[in-house]
């Protein structure tokens, strides 16, 4: 079994551009920094499902794309340098995720039954037509659109209210009745 080859000597491979150098270095480093950085980061902080380990990750892969600007002084100086990055990665998210608002849910079961103002608006000026347009119905058709529209009876009961002789007789009503409101809403009297 080889010797694991001693940090300066790995990132000097890496340097020179050897990918082995840079797996065996992660295979290194990975696992002290995420113990190092576990629980540092703060729940706040952890943005959608990237955590820690992200955090770990990316300072890692940083570190590794920047090695030519890294001098190691003296043992561990890679893993100080590394450790300071996480840090640092850390103190940012924190920093970003403090200078956002709170994001809580929006509790799906509440509703406004309020109309907006532009259904208010749309609303009131088409239920203005209709109630101009009902006015000028018989009044037993008027009764029969009420009945069934507004209260909505079925059409034996708009039949009994209305003393028709069956159900299909107060539909044939109303449908003319709906007719005639439709046209008068719309303008095209007649």
């Amino acid at each position: 079994m080889e010797a694991a080859a001693p940090t300066a000597t790995l990132l000097a491979r890496a340097r020179s551009g050897d990918p082995l150098a840079r797996e065996q270095l992660c295979q290194r480093f990975l696992p002290l920094l995420q113990r190092w950085a576990h629980g540092r980061l703060p729940a706040y902080a952890r943005e959608g499902a990237t955590g820690t380990e992200d955090l770990v990750q990316n300072t890692l892969v940083r570190a590794l794309n920047k090695l030519d600007t890294f001098e190691p002084r003296h043992e561990g100086a890679f893993f100080g340098y590394l450790r300071e990055a996480l840090l640092n990665q850390i103190r940012d998210r924190i920093r970003r995720a403090r200078r956002r608002p709170a994001h809580e849910p929006l509790d799906a079961s509440i509703v406004d039954a309020a109309p907006s103002p532009l259904e208010h608006a749309i609303g009131r000026e088409l239920l203005d037509r209709y109630d101009r347009a009902l006015e000028r119905l018989p009044e037993e058709q008027r009764q029969a659109v009420i009945l069934r529209i507004e209260l909505g009876y079925t059409y034996r009961e708009v039949a009994e209210a209305l003393d028709r002789p069956s159900p299909n007789a107060a539909r044939l009503m109303l449908t003319r009745a709906l007719v005639r409101v439709a046209r008068e809403m719309n303008g095209a009297n007649g």
